[in-house]
């Protein structure tokens, strides 16, 4: 089953829904690393072997985070960030976790299509 580490930019209760889906979800404000470089965490969900979740377009870059160096990256590309439009994007989208693995890929997400790759 995937875990899942909630980047700083998502609403803390992004963490809540995931949990109350059953995953073992934690954010990166959870482990003090807030503020910290990209590296540190993507280190750390490598290490903790957790899925990123994040707005941060940074993580979608395959020659700096290659999917198959970690445990899951997933970018979220919605046209708003109102923690109510996410957390209902994201609530659709964690019925997909049960049938599509997030091991080593780099899931893109928007309002209307999920892109894998890896």
């Amino acid at each position: 089953m995937p875990r899942f580490k909630l980047d700083e930019n998502l609403p803390v209760e992004a963490a809540e829904l995931f949990r109350s889906a059953g995953y073992d979800a934690m954010t990166v404000l959870d482990q003090g690393l807030g503020g910290h470089t990209d590296e540190l965490i993507a280190m750390r969900c490598h290490d903790e072997q957790r899925t990123i979740v994040t707005f941060d377009m940074d993580f979608s870059d395959i020659r700096s985070y290659p999917p198959e160096d970690h445990s899951g990256i997933l970018v979220l590309r919605l046209k708003s960030q109102d923690k109510r439009h996410v957390l209902a994007v994201l609530k659709l989208l964690i019925p997909h976790f049960e049938r599509e693995t997030l091991t080593r890929k780099l899931w893109i997400v928007t309002e209307q299509t999920v892109r894998i790759r890896g």
